[in-house]
């Protein structure tokens, strides 16, 4: 056997080089973290009480946003922008509830299969007609927005149906021990069997190539086409684990969901994935997303005007997302 050997004029990273370097690529991501800690030690000052079940609440309520925001995100780095959502998650959770009602607990199962691949269907659809009719992304996906809406509507005309006991158990409660919540543990795993292997692979590298620059991506024999309907492809899948997300919280079908297209770009982009495409990832706007929760929980804790806290919202969102620009900016002038 024979000991590995660096080639002659190849120096090796050092780790410390290595961590400083990653730190700066993900400085952002970082200040986010640093934000949220500050925001739960607030949280904490303000109300002594809260605990492990007040923050298996909040896991279980920003879930479904979490998982919208991924799919905004993976549609925002190709290169486009999916306002059709909220729609699509309100389809697949009606379709979801409604199929489940009084049947067993095995059949769920198929069910939810039979939701995910829905989800997928409907970001093909999305996908294909910004590809093949060549309409601007914020066009198609507004006009589909209404159609999956309604889709929503003849589906259940009223919030109603049921979530067989296993899927609400999976989100419900803690795990292990009770600072642990399962919607949080749910969230990795997804993202972790869905988008780190695709983050790495040839696919991955090729959603990246042209939000960045589609020209170039073309030109290096990237299928331009088909990898953008890929992109909203799994934007809604993604959207469906929103919506059995949904059903399994709320244990019921609402066919009128209000806020996640809007908030799931919100954490998007204040989650460090840029509008112009080719940049980001997902582990920020999960960060948002927490923190959008937080403050809302905050604000609600302090006592403020639901009038006023919707105007702090905003301004604390568009004060974030200046600064956030800012940092960029001056990096890309390094």
């Amino acid at each position: 056997m024979s000991a590995t050997t660096t080639p002659a004029g190849v120096t090796r990273p050092r780790p410390l080089e290595a961590i400083t370097a990653w730190a700066r690529d993900n400085s952002w991501s970082l200040g986010l973290v640093g934000f949220l800690a500050l925001l739960f030690v607030f949280t904490k000052l303000i109300q002594p009480s809260y605990g492990a079940t007040a923050l298996q609440g909040l896991a279980n309520s920003m879930l479904p946003l979490a998982l919208a925001a991924v799919a905004q995100s993976i549609v925002i780095i190709a290169g486009g922008i999916d306002l059709s959502v909220a729609s699509m998650m309100a389809l697949t959770n009606v379709v979801a509830a409604s199929q489940m009602r009084g049947q067993g607990e095995e059949y769920a199962v198929l069910v939810v299969i039979g939701v995910l691949v829905l989800g997928l269907v409907l970001g093909l659809v999305n996908g294909s007609l910004i590809v093949f009719t060549r309409v601007p992304d914020i066009v198609v996906t507004l006009a589909m927005l209404y159609v999956w809406a309604g889709c929503a509507l003849l589906v259940l005309a009223a919030p109603g149906g049921s979530a067989a006991v296993w899927l609400k158990d999976l989100v419900k409660g803690s795990l292990l021990i009770e600072w642990i919540p399962k919607s949080a543990v749910l969230l990795i795993v997804i993202v972790a069997i869905v988008w780190i292997p695709l983050r790495r692979s040839r696919l991955g590298l090729s959603i990246y190539a042209i939000g960045s620059n589609r020209l170039a991506a073309f030109r290096s024999g990237v299928a331009v086409g088909r990898t953008k309907i890929v992109a909203y492809a799994l934007g809604g899948l993604f959207a469906a684990l929103g919506g059995l997300a949904l059903t399994a919280s709320m244990g019921v079908g609402r066919p009128m969901l209000g806020g996640y297209t809007l908030m799931s770009i919100a954490a998007a982009v204040l989650g460090g994935v840029s509008l112009a495409g080719g940049r980001g990832g997902v582990f920020g706007p999960i960060v948002a997303v927490m923190i959008l929760s937080l403050l809302q929980t905050d604000i609600t804790l302090v006592g403020v005007n639901p009038n006023l806290a919707t105007v702090l919202q905003g301004a604390i969102l568009i004060g974030v997302l200046m600064l956030g620009s800012i940092t960029q900016f001056r990096r890309g002038r390094r």
